[in-house]
């Protein structure tokens, strides 16, 4: 493992959604990158300049070796629902170690991807949990920030596609409730700015990264957990339907991104939608 060097940073997930465009912005300014994944047997877009590493949470000695050197850490590591093992129980205990690990192997800095409106009172287990990490960060004694997007759109997002994919199959699509809830997105690559930028930034801070018919919410989860039954997927759960309508996804404050959904969906609705997404395939199949 390389010495310690002021330049080099290790992001989770740097083939996943988010963790790619931070990852392209750190190599174009000079970082060295390496990354944890559940897949390093997958295809690494961007080479030899970026080191793979597994996640070792069942091995932390490994994990703190692969943190050597690193002067921070950009966490994306969650879970969007429970799935066989993965638990947001579990997720909250990885992430710990995680956190535990990087402070071991001397990173001075790590910045943690959470939630709007995080709460340790929630019912909503995703919303518990985030919760519970911007505690352990702010407790580990590491310098940090803490980033709290809502909903985080682009190509390859899985929500924003699948919306659409809806929209243009079916002659009418579902809306939980009223609609009279509001909900602020941020483009993934404003949303990679704000994790990029934080890397050199010093102090501590907390971000809140925001920028038909109506059906009883009830009958759009149905609807929702039917489509996801003929699709092989997860459409949307139950605690995402709860903080959408609960305005968890609305945070207040003024938009940390540039890129307006709307503006971006005018400019790529060409592309957007043209083919389901999976969640499960994405995370949790493996690679052949």
């Amino acid at each position: 493992m390389a010495e310690k060097t002021a330049d080099t940073v290790v992001i989770t997930g740097a083939f996943s959604y988010t963790g790619k465009y931070a990852t392209r912005l750190l190599l174009d300014r000079g970082y060295r990158v390496r990354t944890l994944t559940y897949h390093p047997e997958r295809e690494n877009p961007f080479g030899e300049r970026v080191q793979v590493f597994p996640y070792n949470f069942d091995h932390p000695d490994r994990l703190i070796q692969t943190l050597l050197g690193a002067s921070a850490l950009i966490n994306t590591y969650w879970i969007r629902f429970p799935c066989g093992g993965s638990t947001f129980e579990a997720a909250v205990q990885n992430t710990r170690m995680l956190i535990a690990a990087a402070k071991d192997a001397g990173v001075r800095r790590v910045v943690h991807v959470s939630i709007a409106n995080p709460s340790l009172r929630s019912p909503l287990g995703y919303y518990k949990g985030k919760a519970q990490l911007e505690q352990s960060v702010i407790a580990s004694g590491l310098s940090y920030a803490i980033v709290r997007p809502t909903v985080i759109f682009g190509v390859e997002d899985i929500l924003i596609n699948n919306i659409a994919w809806f929209v243009r199959r079916f002659p009418m699509f579902g809306i939980p409730g009223d609609g009279r809830y509001a909900i602020h997105p941020i483009y993934v690559e404003d949303m990679a700015g704000l994790l990029a930028d934080a890397v050199n930034q010093s102090g501590n801070t907390l971000l809140d990264a925001v920028r038909l018919v109506h059906l009883p919410m009830p009958l759009a989860y149905v609807s929702t957990l039917v489509t996801g039954w003929f699709v092989g997927d997860v459409v949307l759960t139950w605690e995402e339907y709860k903080g959408l309508m609960g305005n968890l996804l609305a945070p207040q404050g003024p938009a940390a991104g540039q890129t307006r959904l709307s503006e971006w969906l005018a400019e790529n609705h060409a592309r957007v939608g043209r083919r389901y997404a999976s969640e499960v395939a994405r995370h949790y199949a493996k690679s052949s």
